[in-house]
């Protein structure tokens, strides 16, 4: 594990984990326990770093869960004010990071509701980033898999990217309070993966045509267009 202990904004504390145990459900059991929110449950390894930040965000679940592509937006910022400007970072609907066009990692989000018309008491959003490949010598094996240090970014400090990406986390929400979700749809849209192509999910098939205003993903097959709600996304803890 790295021994330095990331600074976050005011509000946000920090809580790090032992390996073997996992920030994003350690955050879902803190939240189901009632911490505050603004809580950090991090994991930083010499080739992984691992996070998740408990929100109470005062909104019913189908409008909260834009804390997932929020999030992601939130990354992209993050990294891109420390990595080098070639390097281009995506993201999937579903969760996924794309880094210069290979899966590099995921977000991921939990609620303390799965009722898309309550107001969750609690939700989590995780991030979960290799730096270095399992393999160095393998990785022709899986040319769509890459880590972050592969791809030129071997000079990005862990710590000072999850710094950057609960700053800017803390930015978005502060925008998405004030305005809503418009900002974050003109800024994910120019990130999202796959918009126009063809993609199955949840045992549907057809053309990606974008999102609605709450995030669903509008999915066309030859008979008419599916919308497959965000909320679809969230993960069960038990």
């Amino acid at each position: 594990m790295i021994d330095a202990a990331p600074q976050f904004p005011p509000l946000f504390q920090g809580l790090a984990v032992e390996p073997g145990i996992d920030p994003f459900a350690k955050a879902c059991a803190k939240g189901a326990m009632g911490c505050d929110a603004g809580l950090v449950v991090h994991r930083l390894a010499a080739d992984r770093m691992s996070a998740a930040v408990v929100l109470a965000p005062e909104v019913p679940l189908e409008e909260a869960v834009a804390m997932l592509p929020l999030s992601g937006v939130a990354f992209q910022n993050a990294l891109g004010a420390l990595a080098p400007p070639e390097v281009a970072v995506h993201l999937e609907w579903t969760g996924g990071i794309r880094v210069n066009g290979a899966r590099c990692g995921d977000l991921r989000i939990a609620a303390g509701t799965g009722d898309p018309d309550a107001q969750p008491e609690w939700l989590v959003v995780g991030l979960d980033l290799p730096l270095w490949p399992e393999d160095l010598d393998r990785t022709g094996d899986t040319p769509d898999q890459t880590a972050l240090y592969a791809e030129g970014c071997a000079d990005v400090d862990a710590i000072a990217l999850l710094e950057s990406w609960v700053r800017h986390l803390l930015l978005w929400i502060s925008r998405w309070e004030e305005a809503g979700a418009k900002p974050i749809h003109a800024e994910w849209r120019g990130l999202a993966h796959g918009m126009g192509e063809d993609m199955s999910i949840d045992g549907r098939s057809g053309t990606f045509l974008g999102v609605d205003e709450r995030f669903g993903l509008l999915l066309r097959d030859a008979e008419t267009t599916h919308l497959i709600p965000l909320s679809t996304r969230l993960e069960t803890m038990t």
